[in-house]
């Protein structure tokens, strides 16, 4: 059994839609509710620029999981994913290290190689190198975090003597994201596998990719770990829930094309007919599941926390 089996997440609003603004405040509340409520950890999202005109507004994860961890005692604090290869991986290291340290050891690390090609073009990150440099971000993360007197070379990042003082308490978990094979044939080398809006037949298809890659690679395939991030919205019935959820996941959510990802995975319905479909992710090996309430509403956490969490642990 893994540390994430049977573990409920629940996602942060920390990116909106114009003219709406992200408010700090309330989202460390959310946070603080979250805690209290029994949920195991809160993801954030990552963007630089999102979007054009209209821009998607969105607070800056790492900061915001800061203030989180100053906040809180026991939830975990994920990225649900960061875009590894748009950030310095030296500096990065630093970063989530400190973050680590402050929170007392509770970072959980989701990462993935992005998609947004407009936004490496801003940073000035080539984008069609992006899957390189995210192997070698993570090699840097890694060797920093775990080893004294680093002597290598990633160009342009010449590493001497390099000593990173003080590190992580312990490795943190890392997620890769991602759908296509090369992403889950990471995911396999990591450590984890990140997904989204995944249902369970689709789930279990990719799972299977990702146990089978590390098996081949001489890893053992029970100790990786998992999560699904998935909308929920909780109501009276189905009928009376399903077109409003729809409209909302029609309007600022992608679907990669290339992949399974689908608003189809949507959890819709009453307390029990929720619960069911939980059942079917957590029946299929899914770990984790990274909860998206309808519209990020106080009500619907507080439902999903009350009613439903409880009879998935049970």
């Amino acid at each position: 059994m893994t540390i994430f089996t049977n573990t409920f997440g629940l996602a942060l609003r920390n990116f909106t839609t114009w003219p709406e603004e992200p408010d700090p405040q309330a989202l460390i509340d959310y946070a603080v509710r979250a805690e209290t409520l029994g949920f195991d950890s809160v993801w954030v999202w990552d963007h630089i620029l999102l979007g054009v005109d209209p821009p998607f507004p969105i607070i800056e994860p790492l900061t915001l999981l800061a203030a989180i961890a100053a906040r809180t005692l026991r939830i975990k604090l994920g990225t649900g994913v960061l875009v590894l290869p748009l950030r310095n991986p030296v500096v990065l290291a630093k970063e989530l290290a400190s973050l680590d340290r402050i929170a007392g050891g509770r970072l959980l690390l989701g990462l993935a190689a992005g998609w947004y090609k407009r936004e490496f073009d801003a940073v000035g990150i080539p984008y069609n190198q992006r899957g390189r440099l995210m192997d070698r971000n993570l090699e840097i993360l890694r060797r920093l975090w775990t080893e004294a007197g680093i002597e290598a070379e990633y160009p342009p990042h010449l590493l001497r003597g390099a000593n990173m003082a003080p590190r992580p308490r312990a490795l943190p978990p890392i997620l890769i994201g991602g759908y296509v094979d090369r992403v889950l044939r990471r995911a396999a080398l990591n450590g984890g596998w990140l997904t989204y809006f995944y249902t369970p037949e689709g789930f279990a298809q990719s799972w299977g990719k990702v146990k089978g890659y590390a098996a081949a690679a001489g890893k053992e395939p029970e100790t990786l770990l998992n999560a699904n991030q998935l909308a929920i919205c909780v109501g009276r019935s189905r009928d009376a829930v399903a077109p409003a959820m729809m409209e909302w996941l029609g309007q600022g959510w992608d679907y990669a094309s290339w992949s399974q990802s689908t608003k189809d995975s949507a959890i819709i319905g009453t307390v029990d007919e929720c619960v069911e479909q939980l059942r079917d992710q957590l029946a299929v090996g899914v770990q984790k599941l990274i909860l998206i309430p309808y519209r990020y509403q106080p009500e619907q956490v507080e439902i999903i926390a009350r009613d439903i969490i409880p009879q998935l642990r049970g």
